[in-house]
């Protein structure tokens, strides 16, 4: 699966921004998709992941309330739509693909990876 991030910028804090990732190859409804972000001189973090079906998400208790993720099988697609952003949440965001459930919060497991997309809240 090839990964293809996008929609990342520049926006006030309080304000909004969709991130994008578009899925090439093998079949993109047999994976769960996840989101995570790295911000300048830090680890990477798990920000959320959804069900194979986008029944089940998974978040991050700091983004919980404010992003949504949601994906459509039919277009290949998974995206964040981050709302109420704060300064905190700059970073580099990376969508990501796995094949198993357990475990989605972690980097481990998670097989293909996309280039990433810069979010930079300003104050």
């Amino acid at each position: 699966v090839q990964l293809q991030a996008s929609g990342g910028g520049l926006v006030q804090a309080g304000g909004s921004l969709r991130l994008s990732c578009a899925a090439s190859g093998r079949t993109f409804s047999g994976y769960i998709m996840g989101w995570f972000r790295q911000a300048p001189g830090k680890e990477r973090e798990f920000v959320a992941a959804i069900w194979w079906t986008g029944t089940i998400t998974s978040y991050t208790d700091s983004v919980k309330g404010r992003f949504t993720i949601s994906r459509d099988n039919a277009k290949n697609t998974v995206a964040l739509q981050m709302n109420r952003l704060k300064p905190e949440d700059t970073a580099v965001y990376y969508c990501a693909a796995r094949s198993v459930w357990s475990g989605q919060q972690s980097e481990d497991g998670y097989e293909y990876w996309g280039q990433g997309t810069l979010v930079t809240v300003s104050s």
